[in-house]
């Protein structure tokens, strides 16, 4: 299981979002997180598909394909409860 988040540094929405999201990676410690910038990791972030909408937070299985799709800014709340909704971790 794995999280991967494609932000950007220009990004408003980005800098709200990663204000809590190392909060998040704690409180889901069996769950792989992966972060991009797409100023700095933009080939690693083209596989991805991005559109013009970030931050853009993708949920893949353990075989890396694509459960979820986040795009756009969530509070933590809700990015935390669709975390447990998809992988079935507990609170």
């Amino acid at each position: 299981m794995k999280i991967v988040k494609i932000s950007a540094i220009w990004c408003p929405a980005c800098i709200i979002t990663n204000k809590y999201y190392k909060d998040v990676k704690k409180n889901f410690p069996n769950i792989e997180f992966i972060d991009y910038d797409l100023d700095f990791n933009e080939e690693e972030a083209k596989p991805y598909n991005v559109g013009n909408i970030l931050p853009v937070i993708i949920f893949l299985d353990d075989d890396d394909k694509e459960i979820k799709r986040i795009i756009g800014e969530k509070k933590q709340e809700e990015l935390e409860k669709e975390i447990r909704d998809v992988f079935n971790e507990e609170k």
